[in-house]
């Protein structure tokens, strides 16, 4: 074209020796953008409103990841249909390690059973990252309603009025309702059983007697008990809680073999990177071992179980098994 002069070609000499010299820059500047997470904040989906064990351990450990990874690790409930509204908005996340689900038995082990048309399989869906803690049921009756007694006494009283001893959940499916089918089956008694929405409301119902006991985690029935507002029958694991020692077992009191333990645990979409689950699988198996953590879950009836990704999937595969069973002879139905 007239009028305009190409400009010389850079001496390859030249370009070598410019090369050379960025490529120093370049490797760091990769580095960054592949460790560089997290660089804005993190939400951690909770699928229940507020209030229940799995809000209550998912904050605790929201607190302790924004301290070590320096990002804010933003706590988010989203409620509805047992659990699988929540669920299911992470499993469609980007799987970029800025969207977590803490998840638990209801919606890892026993829904993929009680819902049939899941748009997401709760194995092949996720990315395991740990399992959490494990929380034991403590099973509680309004001391106006029972005033003395432990299971044995309930199992009689339940014998003797079919169906007149209601028992709240924090849903049909809920962790609380699967622990009390589970007893119902191995105790041969029936009660009435009153979903609600969400734990808190059933608490409060509960407390204030219009039903007559529940059978759910540790962290937000123990308060209560040690205030007196409740009366605590028995934990459901096969060991008493480090937290409250007073209380005995199921098992001790006559059920054998009966153990009906709540857990939870945290999962990424399936596909987040491997490095992001490493690091977060180290940052919380520390947390949950460490000396600050640790013990405020033993005194609300936590138990730290930290472990890793392969092991959590395995453990979810095999309570997806024994939990499904217990929804198929109980005939439990959603809301």
């Amino acid at each position: 074209m007239s009028g305009m002069r190409s400009q010389p070609a850079m001496p390859l000499s030249r370009r070598a020796a410019l090369a050379s010299l960025l490529a120093p820059l370049a490797v760091p500047r990769l580095a960054r953008a592949q460790g560089g997470w997290p660089d804005r904040p993190v939400r951690i989906v909770v699928p229940f409103t507020p209030g229940g064990s799995t809000d209550i351990i998912a904050r605790a450990l929201a607190a302790e990841l924004q301290d070590s990874l320096g990002q804010p690790f933003v706590v988010e409930n989203r409620g509805g249909a047992g659990g699988t509204i929540g669920t299911e908005v992470v499993a469609h996340a980007p799987a970029d390690g800025y969207t977590l689900l803490m998840g638990h038995i209801g919606t890892l082990a026993v829904n993929p059973t009680l819902y049939r048309n899941l748009s997401f399989d709760t194995v092949t869906s996720f990315a395991p990252i740990t399992l959490a803690a494990v929380v034991p049921n403590v099973m509680v009756v309004n001391p106006r309603k029972m005033p003395s007694g432990g299971i044995q006494e309930l199992v009689a009283m339940a014998k003797r009025r079919p169906r007149s001893l209601t028992y709240g959940s924090g849903g049909n499916g809920s962790a609380a309702h699967i622990a009390m089918a589970a007893f119902c089956l191995a105790t041969g008694v029936e009660m009435e059983h009153i979903p609600y929405r969400g734990t808190a409301p059933m608490m409060n119902d509960l407390i204030g007697g219009t039903i007559d006991l529940t059978f759910t985690g540790g962290p937000p029935i123990l308060p209560p008990v040690r205030a007196g507002m409740l009366r605590a029958l028995g934990v459901s694991s096969d060991h008493r809680l480090a937290g409250a020692p007073d209380i005995p077992t199921v098992e001790e009191q006559g059920v054998a073999g009966f153990e009906a333990n709540q857990w939870y645990g945290l999962v990424a979409p399936a596909g987040t990177p491997r490095p992001i689950v490493d690091r977060l699988n180290a940052e919380c198996t520390r947390i949950l071992k460490g000396d600050k953590l640790r013990p405020r879950l033993e005194s609300e009836g936590a138990e730290a179980a930290p472990g890793t990704p392969e092991a959590f999937r395995d453990f979810i595969v095999a309570e997806r098994a024994r939990w499904g069973e217990v929804v198929r002879r109980a005939e439990l139905k959603p809301d």
